[in-house]
């Protein structure tokens, strides 16, 4: 076997493997396939001391390829643009949802979080007939719903949606950066990191941090 025959074997196997893993993140899908709009919902942003929390509301189609696909936080920046441009061109429908500082601190966390879980569900173009949702059950939602724990990591439905909320939230973050300099919001994606709390002590708090969330800080 030569040098580039060894890579190309090399690269088939790898990619057989992840196609192999990505089966493994179908076992939900196929357990509830009598549902014809399976929808995997997760959200991104519950622990920042700035910005909203986004959710995210994924219907796959029964074919897809998405390599790599996995929770947002076990994948490379890079690779969750390219997962989130790929997602938007085949998934079945993409719905998206937030709720800024505002409603987090007048209604807390959890409640801002089911309420941009709603909002995610209504703006999808199609209605899902089976939710599988990361953790937690929704309330006021009229639509079965599967609780999977750490289901980002074993559905390949929440997973996509992991990476739509993710992506979203960050580039937000980082148009933030521009308008409230200073906080290293780019970097930091309003994280408590030791830059942020530096930064929020010597300025004080701007407009998008959760007045909940900093009152041991400042």
């Amino acid at each position: 076997m030569t040098k580039k025959e060894e890579m190309e074997w090399k690269r088939e196997k790898k990619r057989r493997e992840e196609l192999e893993r990505l089966e493994g993140m179908k076992t939900y899908e196929r357990r509830y396939s009598r549902y014809s709009a399976i929808c995997g919902i997760d959200e991104v942003g519950r622990g920042p001391l700035a910005g909203p929390v986004v959710a995210a509301a994924v219907i796959l189609p029964e074919e897809y390829e998405l390599l790599y696909l996995n929770d947002s936080k076990k994948v490379t920046e890079k690779r969750r643009e390219t997962l989130y441009r790929q997602i938007y061109e085949q998934a079945v429908a993409v719905g998206v949802g937030m709720a800024d500082e505002a409603v987090i601190d007048e209604i807390n966390i959890l409640q801002a979080t089911y309420r941009a879980m709603r909002m995610a569900i209504q703006n999808l173009s199609v209605r899902p007939d089976l939710l599988l949702v990361d953790a937690v059950r929704i309330p006021d939602v009229d639509i079965p719903q599967v609780p999977i724990i750490k289901g980002d990591a074993k559905s390949a439905s929440i997973a996509a949606a992991s990476i739509v909320a993710k992506v979203t939230r960050d580039r937000m973050m980082v148009e933030y950066e521009e308008t409230y300099p200073g906080y290293s919001f780019a970097s930091n994606k309003g994280y408590g990191s030791a830059a942020h709390l530096a930064a929020l002590r010597e300025l004080g708090p701007c407009e998008i941090h959760r007045k909940t969330f900093i009152k041991n800080y400042v």
